[in-house]
């Protein structure tokens, strides 16, 4: 018998200074048997980086054609597709070739042989943009997990803070490449 995916809420105030969105979230995110709970937040901290009304959780792990996270707009076009992890370079084009921008958010602190692989690979791509996550901050991000959270989140001049009654995370995303 398969394992089914244990189901996490994420209620989001999220105040994006930088990009003047100002807006609740409630969200329903699937971790996967297969998946983290580290990842899973990596996840949703992409998610709120990118929050919009049309942007999506999709099957992500569960389907080879989809990415983590996607907007579509109101003819089905990709409009951004977001990664977290590290794909390979075929994952990379296919994205690429299927999405107006593409996202990659890399953590887990083993990711830099990763980079150094992928980063002239992707030259080529003028939609592609590389965010590292340092380990430290995926790390008291994943403090904040539980099956309800209540989740505040600040993003200004490039840092993002998400606290809850107990925890807060301080994350400054490294920009590895930027189209």
């Amino acid at each position: 018998m398969a394992l089914k995916s244990t189901i996490y809420k994420a209620d989001c105030q999220i105040v994006d200074i930088d990009r003047g969105y100002y807006q609740p979230h409630s969200l329903t995110i699937a971790l996967h048997p297969s998946e983290t709970e580290e990842r899973m937040m990596v996840r949703l901290l992409a998610f709120v980086i990118n929050a919009h009304e049309h942007l999506q959780f999709s099957k992500g792990l569960s389907s080879e054609d989809e990415p983590d996270i996607w907007q579509k707009n109101l003819t089905d076009d990709i409009e951004l597709w977001i990664d977290v992890g590290m794909p390979d370079e075929k994952r990379i084009r296919k994205a690429s070739n299927r999405a107006e921008k593409v996202i990659i958010y890399s953590y887990g602190g083993r990711n830099m042989v990763w980079w150094k692989q992928i980063e002239p690979k992707l030259k080529r791509f003028t939609n592609v943009t590389v965010i590292n996550l340092p380990k430290a901050a995926t790390d008291e991000l994943s403090q904040l997990t539980k099956r309800a959270m209540q989740l505040n989140i600040n993003l200004q001049d490039g840092q993002i803070w998400i606290s809850d009654d107990q925890h807060t995370a301080h994350i400054e995303p490294e920009i590895w490449l930027n189209y």
